[in-house]
């Protein structure tokens, strides 16, 4: 067995180079800007063996949780640029945070893409007893006369979640009150609860659960195409007004954009290698999420520009400032 071990790393070393001169036998660092049991660590802890089997190097899983995910970004961003260190990234941290919180000292264009793992559709929640039952009834009751502020809850503002919100009433002239939470659980529970109307959400963790026992509504989707799953959600791009509403919530691994490109080409030759493989994939699917498609470094970085492009033009039209 042990023979059959050093054959495996040998092969794993000679199929993938170190990553950079000086670089072999080194940690590899999967750094998570959240506690450990969330998605980010879930994928973290997925990517690890992996990446550790086909680099030939040790890798650990290190959360570094704190101020919406900037602690963990920020020690990612200042870690040595040799190709050592990866953010288990999304553009929640990455793109928006520095939009809204001042101590986040880094930017989107600090880091570079190496693949994303999954992708998560963002659907509109409701309380099950809301009286609308889709996006059109929820925009002609939000605009009747007389009626009640209704409420959305965020996980922070800034979030995907509350720049959603957002977004929605900018396009549909409509009002609603923001409610922030510091997480995503008890936010779930006051909606189950009623104490708040809605939520935009990832369609991901126990939601799709909450809705298949009908305790929580879906009103709309915002894919360009139904889900593969919950087919009878409605388009929200196909209301009036919305149809360039489409997002969704990536979720993948990042380097500093000074690790040089030869370790950046090596890590996402492995990447793709993870990726490929059956066991990663299902396991990522179970989630809820959708397994990203292969792409290159070129493609990624291309699509990397557009959302942060598209995030910090959606701010500024809502006007999101730092705090």
């Amino acid at each position: 067995m042990r023979r059959r071990s050093l054959m495996a790393a040998g092969l794993a070393a000679f199929a993938l180079p170190a990553l950079a001169q000086g670089l072999a036998g080194k940690t590899l660092n999967l750094i998570v800007p959240y506690p450990a049991g969330g998605g980010s660590d879930i994928n973290a802890r997925l990517a690890a063996p992996e990446l550790s089997r086909l680099l030939g190097q040790p890798a650990i899983v290190d959360n570094v949780p704190g101020a919406s995910g900037s602690l963990g970004v920020m020690k990612a961003a200042n870690a040595p640029a040799d190709g050592s260190a990866l953010l288990l990234g999304s553009p929640m941290e990455l793109m928006l945070t520095p939009l809204t919180l001042s101590s986040a000292r880094y930017k989107a264009e600090d880091f570079r893409p190496i693949g994303v793992m999954a992708v998560t559709s963002m659907v509109l929640l409701a309380r099950k007893d809301l009286g609308a039952g889709s996006v059109d009834e929820l925009i002609a009751l939000l605009r009747r006369p007389g009626t009640k502020e209704l409420s959305y809850g965020s996980i922070g503002p800034g979030s995907l979640y509350h720049l959603l919100g957002e977004r929605f009433m900018q396009q549909t002239g409509t009002k609603m009150l923001h409610v922030p939470y510091k997480g995503f659980a008890p936010l779930v529970n006051d909606l189950l609860g009623g104490q708040i109307d809605l939520v935009f959400a990832p369609l991901a963790g126990n939601v799709p659960d909450l809705l298949d026992a009908g305790k929580i509504k879906a009103l709309g989707i915002a894919t360009s195409a139904p889900h593969e799953r919950f087919t009878a959600i409605a388009l929200i791009r196909n209301s009036k007004g919305l149809d360039d509403f489409v997002y969704s919530l990536w979720a993948g691994i990042q380097v500093s954009h000074r690790v040089p490109e030869e370790a950046q080409q090596r890590l996402h030759t492995a990447f793709n290698q993870m990726m490929r493989k059956p066991e990663l994939r299902r396991a990522l699917e179970l989630g809820g999420a959708k397994v990203a498609p292969e792409q290159s470094l070129a493609e990624l970085r291309r699509d990397y520009q557009a959302d942060m492009e598209r995030y910090r033009a959606i701010a500024k039209s809502v006007q999101l400032r730092p705090e």
